[in-house]
Protein backbone atom coordinates (compact mmCIF):
# COMPACT_ATOMS: atom_id res chain seq x y z
CA UNK A 1 0.00 0.00 0.00
CA UNK A 2 0.90 3.58 -0.75
CA UNK A 3 0.71 5.94 1.72
CA UNK A 4 1.64 9.71 1.45
CA UNK A 5 2.12 11.82 4.49
CA UNK A 6 1.86 15.84 3.95
CA UNK A 7 3.74 17.70 6.70
CA UNK A 8 6.91 16.14 8.64
CA UNK A 9 5.90 17.46 12.25
CA UNK A 10 5.69 15.56 14.74
CA UNK A 11 2.53 13.89 14.11
CA UNK A 12 3.42 13.42 10.22
CA UNK A 13 7.05 11.89 10.96
CA UNK A 14 6.40 9.61 13.50
CA UNK A 15 2.91 8.59 11.59
CA UNK A 16 5.19 7.98 8.44
CA UNK A 17 8.40 6.40 10.20
CA UNK A 18 6.04 3.87 11.97
CA UNK A 19 3.94 2.98 9.00
CA UNK A 20 7.22 2.07 7.23
CA UNK A 21 8.16 0.30 9.74
CA UNK A 22 5.22 -2.14 9.48
CA UNK A 23 6.11 -2.56 5.69
CA UNK A 24 4.32 0.05 4.06
CA UNK A 25 5.69 2.43 0.72
CA UNK A 26 5.59 5.59 2.48
CA UNK A 27 6.78 9.02 0.92
CA UNK A 28 6.68 12.16 3.19
CA UNK A 29 6.02 15.72 1.66
CA UNK A 30 6.72 19.39 3.37
CA UNK A 31 6.83 22.37 1.06
CA UNK A 32 10.27 22.82 3.24
CA UNK A 33 12.87 21.93 1.24
CA UNK A 34 15.93 22.85 3.53
CA UNK A 35 13.29 20.42 6.55
CA UNK A 36 13.19 17.66 3.65
CA UNK A 37 17.28 17.74 2.75
CA UNK A 38 17.98 16.72 6.66
CA UNK A 39 15.33 14.31 6.59
CA UNK A 40 17.25 12.21 3.84
CA UNK A 41 20.25 12.69 6.22
CA UNK A 42 18.52 11.41 8.83
CA UNK A 43 18.89 15.18 10.54
CA UNK A 44 15.41 15.31 12.30
CA UNK A 45 13.63 18.31 12.86
CA UNK A 46 12.63 16.95 16.09
CA UNK A 47 13.89 14.94 19.57
CA UNK A 48 12.03 12.20 20.20
CA UNK A 49 13.43 9.28 21.43
CA UNK A 50 14.37 6.29 18.86
CA UNK A 51 12.74 7.78 16.14
CA UNK A 52 16.01 8.70 14.68
CA UNK A 53 16.69 4.83 14.46
CA UNK A 54 13.85 4.02 12.68
CA UNK A 55 13.78 6.51 10.10
CA UNK A 56 17.55 5.25 9.08
CA UNK A 57 16.58 1.69 9.20
CA UNK A 58 13.48 2.54 6.92
CA UNK A 59 15.57 4.44 4.50
CA UNK A 60 17.95 1.71 4.16
CA UNK A 61 15.07 -0.52 3.68
CA UNK A 62 13.96 1.74 0.60
CA UNK A 63 10.39 1.91 2.38
CA UNK A 64 10.75 5.55 3.71
CA UNK A 65 10.97 8.61 1.07
CA UNK A 66 11.15 12.16 1.75
CA UNK A 67 10.27 14.61 -0.98
CA UNK A 68 8.60 18.25 -2.14
CA UNK A 69 6.74 17.00 -4.75
CA UNK A 70 3.58 16.50 -3.51
CA UNK A 71 2.10 16.10 -7.50
CA UNK A 72 4.30 12.71 -7.78
CA UNK A 73 3.32 12.12 -4.65
CA UNK A 74 0.12 12.18 -4.78
CA UNK A 75 -0.39 10.55 -7.78
CA UNK A 76 1.34 7.09 -6.94
CA UNK A 77 -0.89 7.08 -3.58
CA UNK A 78 -3.86 4.72 -2.29
CA UNK A 79 -3.58 6.84 0.87
CA UNK A 80 -2.80 9.91 1.79
CA UNK A 81 -2.77 11.71 5.42
CA UNK A 82 -2.59 15.28 5.94
CA UNK A 83 -0.66 16.29 8.93
CA UNK A 84 0.10 19.48 8.59
CA UNK A 85 -0.12 22.29 11.23
CA UNK A 86 -3.06 24.14 12.24
CA UNK A 87 -1.70 26.93 14.84
CA UNK A 88 -4.34 29.24 16.68
CA UNK A 89 -5.32 31.50 15.36
CA UNK A 90 -5.46 35.64 16.95
CA UNK A 91 -8.98 34.36 18.48
CA UNK A 92 -7.50 30.97 19.58
CA UNK A 93 -9.50 29.36 16.47
CA UNK A 94 -7.37 26.62 14.70
CA UNK A 95 -6.15 28.05 11.40
CA UNK A 96 -6.91 25.88 8.90
CA UNK A 97 -5.49 27.58 5.97
CA UNK A 98 -2.32 24.70 5.71
CA UNK A 99 -5.45 21.81 5.70
CA UNK A 100 -7.21 23.17 2.92
CA UNK A 101 -4.49 24.20 0.71
CA UNK A 102 -3.38 20.61 1.05
CA UNK A 103 -7.03 19.31 0.07
CA UNK A 104 -6.51 21.75 -2.91
CA UNK A 105 -3.53 20.38 -4.48
CA UNK A 106 -4.33 16.77 -3.71
CA UNK A 107 -8.02 17.83 -6.17
CA UNK A 108 -5.79 18.94 -8.32
CA UNK A 109 -3.43 16.17 -8.99
CA UNK A 110 -5.71 13.27 -7.86
CA UNK A 111 -6.06 10.85 -10.73
CA UNK A 112 -8.11 7.62 -9.22
CA UNK A 113 -9.13 6.54 -6.36
CA UNK A 114 -8.10 7.35 -2.29
CA UNK A 115 -8.57 7.90 0.90
CA UNK A 116 -7.79 11.26 2.28
CA UNK A 117 -7.44 11.24 5.83
CA UNK A 118 -7.20 13.99 7.94
CA UNK A 119 -4.50 13.57 11.19
CA UNK A 120 -4.17 16.92 12.05
CA UNK A 121 -6.07 17.89 15.29
CA UNK A 122 -8.72 20.10 13.50
CA UNK A 123 -12.86 21.01 14.70
CA UNK A 124 -15.59 19.39 13.94
CA UNK A 125 -16.45 19.38 10.03
CA UNK A 126 -12.88 19.95 9.06
CA UNK A 127 -13.55 16.93 7.08
CA UNK A 128 -16.42 18.57 5.25
CA UNK A 129 -14.27 21.43 4.18
CA UNK A 130 -11.24 18.63 2.91
CA UNK A 131 -14.32 17.03 0.93
CA UNK A 132 -15.21 20.11 -0.91
CA UNK A 133 -12.08 22.14 -1.36
CA UNK A 134 -11.26 18.28 -3.53
CA UNK A 135 -14.44 18.82 -5.27
CA UNK A 136 -14.03 22.47 -6.44
CA UNK A 137 -10.77 21.15 -7.73
CA UNK A 138 -12.09 18.28 -9.26
CA UNK A 139 -15.05 19.98 -11.12
CA UNK A 140 -12.71 23.01 -12.51
CA UNK A 141 -10.89 19.88 -14.19
CA UNK A 142 -14.01 18.30 -15.51
CA UNK A 143 -13.68 15.69 -13.84
CA UNK A 144 -15.52 12.82 -11.48
CA UNK A 145 -12.78 10.65 -9.49
CA UNK A 146 -14.78 9.23 -6.86
CA UNK A 147 -12.39 9.39 -3.35
CA UNK A 148 -13.56 8.98 0.64
CA UNK A 149 -12.72 10.93 3.73
CA UNK A 150 -11.44 9.69 6.72
CA UNK A 151 -10.71 11.33 10.31
CA UNK A 152 -7.96 9.33 12.36
CA UNK A 153 -6.70 11.40 14.74
CA UNK A 154 -3.24 10.92 16.61
CA UNK A 155 -2.93 10.31 20.10
CA UNK A 156 0.74 10.56 21.02
CA UNK A 157 2.42 11.74 23.91
CA UNK A 158 6.01 13.51 22.97
CA UNK A 159 8.98 11.58 24.76
CA UNK A 160 6.64 8.18 24.19
CA UNK A 161 5.74 8.82 20.81
CA UNK A 162 6.96 5.69 18.74
CA UNK A 163 5.23 3.30 21.64
CA UNK A 164 2.28 5.13 21.45
CA UNK A 165 2.15 4.35 17.17
CA UNK A 166 3.09 0.85 17.31
CA UNK A 167 1.19 -0.31 20.93
CA UNK A 168 -1.57 1.85 20.73
CA UNK A 169 -4.56 1.67 23.36
CA UNK A 170 -6.93 2.22 20.65
CA UNK A 171 -7.16 3.98 17.19
CA UNK A 172 -9.77 5.89 16.52
CA UNK A 173 -11.30 6.29 13.09
CA UNK A 174 -14.29 8.13 11.67
CA UNK A 175 -15.11 6.74 8.02
CA UNK A 176 -18.20 7.15 5.98
CA UNK A 177 -17.98 4.41 3.68
CA UNK A 178 -17.49 0.27 3.68
CA UNK A 179 -14.76 1.00 1.61
CA UNK A 180 -12.67 3.56 3.07
CA UNK A 181 -13.33 1.34 6.39
CA UNK A 182 -11.96 -1.86 4.67
CA UNK A 183 -8.72 -0.40 3.63
CA UNK A 184 -7.84 1.63 7.20
CA UNK A 185 -8.29 -1.95 8.51
CA UNK A 186 -6.10 -3.14 6.64
CA UNK A 187 -3.49 -0.16 7.11
CA UNK A 188 -3.82 -0.67 10.57
CA UNK A 189 -3.87 -4.22 10.73
CA UNK A 190 -0.51 -4.77 11.75
CA UNK A 191 -0.80 -2.20 15.14
CA UNK A 192 -3.77 -4.44 16.31
CA UNK A 193 -2.67 -7.76 16.46
CA UNK A 194 -2.64 -7.79 20.17
CA UNK A 195 -6.33 -6.87 20.67
CA UNK A 196 -6.32 -3.23 20.59
CA UNK A 197 -9.72 -1.65 19.41
CA UNK A 198 -10.18 0.33 16.52
CA UNK A 199 -12.94 2.11 16.80
CA UNK A 200 -15.05 3.28 13.78
CA UNK A 201 -17.24 5.90 14.02
CA UNK A 202 -18.68 8.81 12.27
CA UNK A 203 -16.08 11.31 11.06
CA UNK A 204 -17.63 14.74 13.07
CA UNK A 205 -17.63 12.00 16.02
CA UNK A 206 -13.89 11.10 15.63
CA UNK A 207 -12.99 14.79 15.34
CA UNK A 208 -14.70 15.40 18.51
CA UNK A 209 -13.15 12.68 20.60
CA UNK A 210 -9.62 13.93 19.86
CA UNK A 211 -10.60 17.09 21.28
CA UNK A 212 -12.62 15.96 24.45
CA UNK A 213 -9.96 13.39 25.07
CA UNK A 214 -7.50 16.64 25.77
CA UNK A 215 -10.05 18.95 27.57
CA UNK A 216 -10.63 15.74 29.76
CA UNK A 217 -6.82 15.17 31.07
CA UNK A 218 -6.26 19.30 31.06
CA UNK A 219 -9.30 19.22 33.06
CA UNK A 220 -7.44 16.89 35.73
CA UNK A 221 -4.30 18.72 35.72
CA UNK A 222 -5.85 21.86 36.35
CA UNK A 223 -7.99 20.51 38.74
CA UNK A 224 -5.32 18.81 41.06
CA UNK A 225 -3.14 22.36 40.86
CA UNK A 226 -6.59 23.93 41.82
CA UNK A 227 -6.35 21.88 44.92
CA UNK A 228 -2.74 22.30 45.88
CA UNK A 229 -3.24 25.91 46.21
CA UNK A 230 -6.26 25.12 48.77
CA UNK A 231 -4.30 22.74 50.25
CA UNK A 232 -1.43 25.28 50.63
CA UNK A 233 -3.81 27.41 52.23
CA UNK A 234 -5.69 25.07 54.66
CA UNK A 235 -2.29 23.26 55.60
CA UNK A 236 -2.89 19.96 53.81
CA UNK A 237 -0.48 18.09 52.09
CA UNK A 238 -1.38 17.61 48.35
CA UNK A 239 1.07 14.31 48.05
CA UNK A 240 -1.00 12.52 50.70
CA UNK A 241 -4.35 14.13 48.66
CA UNK A 242 -3.34 12.80 45.48
CA UNK A 243 -2.53 9.59 46.75
CA UNK A 244 -5.56 9.24 48.49
CA UNK A 245 -7.81 10.01 45.31
CA UNK A 246 -5.56 7.97 43.13
CA UNK A 247 -6.28 4.80 45.18
CA UNK A 248 -10.41 5.11 43.78
CA UNK A 249 -10.29 2.89 41.10
CA UNK A 250 -12.97 5.22 38.90
CA UNK A 251 -10.42 8.15 39.58
CA UNK A 252 -6.97 6.26 39.00
CA UNK A 253 -3.71 8.04 39.27
CA UNK A 254 -3.21 9.21 36.02
CA UNK A 255 -2.86 13.08 35.48
CA UNK A 256 -3.26 14.14 39.33
CA UNK A 257 0.13 15.70 40.19
CA UNK A 258 0.41 18.85 40.59
CA UNK A 259 2.55 21.01 39.35
CA UNK A 260 3.13 24.44 37.25
CA UNK A 261 0.47 23.79 34.55
CA UNK A 262 0.61 22.41 31.52
CA UNK A 263 2.31 22.50 28.11
CA UNK A 264 2.74 21.91 24.87
CA UNK A 265 1.60 21.83 21.25
CA UNK A 266 -1.79 20.15 22.29
CA UNK A 267 -3.49 20.79 25.59
CA UNK A 268 -3.09 24.98 25.37
CA UNK A 269 -4.38 24.88 21.40
CA UNK A 270 -6.67 22.42 21.49
CA UNK A 271 -8.53 23.65 24.48
CA UNK A 272 -8.75 27.04 23.07
CA UNK A 273 -10.10 25.66 19.67
CA UNK A 274 -12.85 23.54 22.18
CA UNK A 275 -13.70 27.13 23.26
CA UNK A 276 -13.90 28.94 20.25
CA UNK A 277 -15.96 26.15 18.02
CA UNK A 278 -18.33 26.19 20.72
CA UNK A 279 -18.98 30.24 20.84
CA UNK A 280 -19.52 30.06 17.54
CA UNK A 281 -22.26 27.90 18.08
CA UNK A 282 -23.56 30.15 20.87
CA UNK A 283 -22.21 27.81 24.08
CA UNK A 284 -20.26 28.14 26.76
CA UNK A 285 -17.83 25.65 27.43
CA UNK A 286 -17.63 26.88 31.19
CA UNK A 287 -15.65 24.12 32.81
CA UNK A 288 -12.97 23.85 29.99
CA UNK A 289 -12.77 28.22 30.37
CA UNK A 290 -12.04 27.79 33.84
CA UNK A 291 -9.83 24.92 33.00
CA UNK A 292 -7.56 27.57 31.19
CA UNK A 293 -7.92 30.58 33.65
CA UNK A 294 -6.42 27.86 36.39
CA UNK A 295 -3.63 26.69 34.27
CA UNK A 296 -2.99 30.30 32.75
CA UNK A 297 -2.44 31.71 36.55
CA UNK A 298 -0.46 27.98 37.65
CA UNK A 299 2.69 29.06 35.57
CA UNK A 300 3.32 31.81 37.81
CA UNK A 301 3.06 30.11 40.91
CA UNK A 302 6.77 29.60 41.63
CA UNK A 303 7.31 33.39 40.59
CA UNK A 304 4.71 34.25 44.07
CA UNK A 305 6.49 31.95 46.21
CA UNK A 306 10.29 33.43 45.19
CA UNK A 307 8.53 36.91 45.61
CA UNK A 308 7.11 35.42 49.20
CA UNK A 309 10.46 34.23 50.42
CA UNK A 310 12.52 37.22 49.16
CA UNK A 311 9.93 39.82 50.35
CA UNK A 312 9.15 41.13 47.00
CA UNK A 313 12.57 41.75 45.91
CA UNK A 314 14.27 39.75 43.23
CA UNK A 315 16.01 42.97 41.28
CA UNK A 316 19.40 41.34 40.65
CA UNK A 317 18.85 37.54 41.83
CA UNK A 318 20.66 34.82 40.43
CA UNK A 319 17.95 32.42 39.11
CA UNK A 320 19.46 28.74 38.08
CA UNK A 321 16.76 27.25 36.14
CA UNK A 322 16.90 23.33 35.83
CA UNK A 323 14.56 22.27 32.57
CA UNK A 324 12.81 24.78 29.91
CA UNK A 325 11.22 22.02 27.51
CA UNK A 326 7.36 21.74 28.52
CA UNK A 327 7.95 18.13 29.53
CA UNK A 328 10.78 15.75 29.62
CA UNK A 329 12.01 13.74 26.60
CA UNK A 330 11.05 15.97 24.55
CA UNK A 331 12.73 19.38 23.15
CA UNK A 332 9.09 21.66 22.72
CA UNK A 333 8.97 24.43 24.44
CA UNK A 334 5.64 25.44 22.76
CA UNK A 335 3.23 26.89 25.30
CA UNK A 336 6.04 25.88 27.96
CA UNK A 337 5.44 26.93 31.62
CA UNK A 338 9.19 28.07 31.71
CA UNK A 339 8.62 30.98 28.88
CA UNK A 340 5.97 32.30 31.35
CA UNK A 341 8.31 32.02 34.35
CA UNK A 342 11.38 34.16 32.31
CA UNK A 343 9.28 36.32 30.91
CA UNK A 344 7.99 37.64 34.85
CA UNK A 345 11.56 37.01 35.93
CA UNK A 346 13.09 39.17 34.04
CA UNK A 347 10.84 41.89 34.66
CA UNK A 348 12.00 41.89 38.16
CA UNK A 349 15.32 42.57 37.29
CA UNK A 350 16.61 39.03 38.27
CA UNK A 351 19.78 36.96 36.17
CA UNK A 352 18.63 33.34 34.82
CA UNK A 353 21.11 30.78 33.87
CA UNK A 354 19.21 27.51 32.31
CA UNK A 355 19.85 24.19 31.71
CA UNK A 356 18.03 21.78 29.69
CA UNK A 357 19.43 18.36 28.32
CA UNK A 358 17.54 18.55 24.92
CA UNK A 359 16.00 21.80 24.79
CA UNK A 360 18.77 24.74 24.60
CA UNK A 361 18.49 24.98 20.37
CA UNK A 362 14.89 25.52 20.90
CA UNK A 363 15.21 28.06 24.03
CA UNK A 364 18.07 30.13 22.10
CA UNK A 365 16.13 30.30 19.13
CA UNK A 366 13.04 31.82 21.04
CA UNK A 367 14.63 33.01 23.96
CA UNK A 368 17.84 34.34 22.33
CA UNK A 369 20.61 35.70 24.69
CA UNK A 370 17.92 37.28 27.12
CA UNK A 371 19.08 34.30 29.47
CA UNK A 372 22.47 32.39 30.11
CA UNK A 373 22.69 28.85 29.24
CA UNK A 374 24.73 26.20 31.33
CA UNK A 375 26.40 23.44 29.83
CA UNK A 376 25.27 20.92 33.20
CA UNK A 377 23.24 21.16 35.65
CA UNK A 378 26.18 22.21 38.25
CA UNK A 379 26.82 24.71 35.87
CA UNK A 380 23.23 26.48 36.46
CA UNK A 381 23.60 26.98 40.11
CA UNK A 382 26.57 28.14 40.49
CA UNK A 383 26.61 31.11 42.78
CA UNK A 384 23.08 31.04 42.52
CA UNK A 385 20.77 32.56 44.38
CA UNK A 386 17.90 30.06 44.14
CA UNK A 387 16.85 27.19 42.14
CA UNK A 388 13.64 26.51 39.96
CA UNK A 389 12.85 22.63 39.09
CA UNK A 390 10.77 23.29 35.88
CA UNK A 391 10.69 20.31 33.90
CA UNK A 392 11.33 17.13 35.87
CA UNK A 393 14.46 15.76 33.54
CA UNK A 394 15.71 12.04 34.99
CA UNK A 395 19.15 13.98 35.43
CA UNK A 396 17.74 16.80 37.72
CA UNK A 397 15.72 13.75 39.74
CA UNK A 398 19.04 12.84 42.35
CA UNK A 399 21.64 15.28 42.36
CA UNK A 400 24.60 15.86 45.06
CA UNK A 401 22.51 18.09 47.34
CA UNK A 402 25.48 19.05 49.41
CA UNK A 403 27.56 19.99 46.26
CA UNK A 404 24.66 21.98 44.89
CA UNK A 405 24.40 23.05 48.47
CA UNK A 406 27.99 24.58 48.53
CA UNK A 407 27.87 25.99 44.50
CA UNK A 408 24.82 27.98 45.83
CA UNK A 409 24.96 31.46 47.19
CA UNK A 410 21.92 30.96 48.98
CA UNK A 411 20.32 27.73 49.32
CA UNK A 412 16.70 28.51 48.32
CA UNK A 413 14.65 25.50 45.87
CA UNK A 414 11.34 26.02 44.39
CA UNK A 415 10.39 22.56 43.22
CA UNK A 416 7.96 22.87 40.46
CA UNK A 417 7.08 19.18 39.93
CA UNK A 418 7.35 17.81 43.99
CA UNK A 419 10.02 15.49 42.97
CA UNK A 420 12.53 16.26 46.31
CA UNK A 421 12.48 15.29 49.89
CA UNK A 422 11.58 18.21 51.82
CA UNK A 423 13.34 17.07 55.08
CA UNK A 424 16.57 15.70 53.22
CA UNK A 425 16.79 19.11 51.99
CA UNK A 426 15.87 20.85 55.47
CA UNK A 427 18.70 18.80 56.92
CA UNK A 428 21.36 19.43 54.30
CA UNK A 429 20.30 23.55 54.88
CA UNK A 430 17.98 24.10 52.05
CA UNK A 431 14.85 26.52 52.48
CA UNK A 432 12.63 24.50 50.13
CA UNK A 433 9.26 25.19 48.72
CA UNK A 434 6.79 23.08 46.54
CA UNK A 435 3.26 22.57 45.47
CA UNK A 436 0.17 21.75 47.09
CA UNK A 437 2.02 22.01 50.63
CA UNK A 438 3.75 24.91 52.77
CA UNK A 439 6.96 24.22 54.34
CA UNK A 440 8.74 26.18 56.64
CA UNK A 441 11.80 27.78 55.43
Amino acid sequence: MNITIVGTGYVGLVTGVCFADMGAEVTCVDVDSAKIENLKKNILPIYEPGLDIIVKRNCKRNKLHFTTDLENSVKQSDVIFIAVGTPPGEDGSADLKHVVNVAKKIGTYMTGYMVVVTKSTVPVGTAEKVRQAINKELESRKLNIPFDIASNPEFLKEGAAIDDFMKPDRIIIGVESEKAQKIMEKLYKPFTLNSNPVIFMDIPSAEMTKYAANAMLATRISFMNDIANLCEILGADINMVRKGIGSDPRIGNQFIYPGIGYGGSCFPKDIRALIKTARKHNYQMRVIQAVEQVNNEQKTVLVDKMNDHFNNNLDGLNVAMWGLAFKPQTDDMREAPSLTIIEKLLKTGCNIKAFDPEAMKQARNIIGDKINYANNKEEAVANADCLLLVTEWNVFRIPDFKKIYKLMRQPVIFDGRNIYNAEELKTIGFSYYCVGKKYKP
